[in-house]
């Protein structure tokens, strides 16, 4: 009789898919690459969509969200409510997995041209809720990915 926990027919997380982790990290000597799984992958898709220019991949110039159009702009509803769609649009169209429950974008109290974009969704496959920061600098030309 198989071990559950090693066979991966009964990983909670593998239905979900898998990939490397994000920046690729290797094992030491080089022979493996770090993995990640489940709700971990996603987020890090996330993450990669969030920072990601459209035209910026070779293969597939359409992915990405564009945030950088909005870099050095002035905080107002306009350019909030501008970001809430293009972020909706990306993950609507690049992320499958997930339904986007709702988007908030708020600027920090704790550093200038810093906004807070709160990601609350729902995975597909687990019907479970998740929310992550993204945090991006309007005022300088770096994400925290790149």
């Amino acid at each position: 009789m198989s071990d559950e926990t090693s066979d991966p027919l009964f990983d909670n997380d593998s239905f979900l898919g898998s990939g490397w982790s994000f920046p690729p990290s290797f094992a030491l000597g080089g022979g493996d690459v770090h993995m990640v799984s489940g709700v971990a992958d996603i987020e890090q898709s996330l993450g990669i969509l969030l920072s990601t220019q459209r035209g910026e991949r070779v293969m597939q110039e359409e992915f990405g969200c564009d945030l950088s159009e909005f870099l050095f702009g002035e905080i107002s509803q306009g350019l909030i409510g501008r970001i809430k769609s293009f972020i909706s649009d990306a993950v609507l169209h690049y992320e499958a997995r997930i339904e986007l429950n709702s988007v908030e974008v708020s600027e920090s109290g704790a550093e200038a041209g810093l906004l807070a974009i709160t990601l609350d969704y729902t995975v597909r496959a687990t019907n479970s809720r998740y929310n992550m920061v993204y945090p991006f600098y309007l005022t300088e030309a770096t994400s925290p990915a790149g």
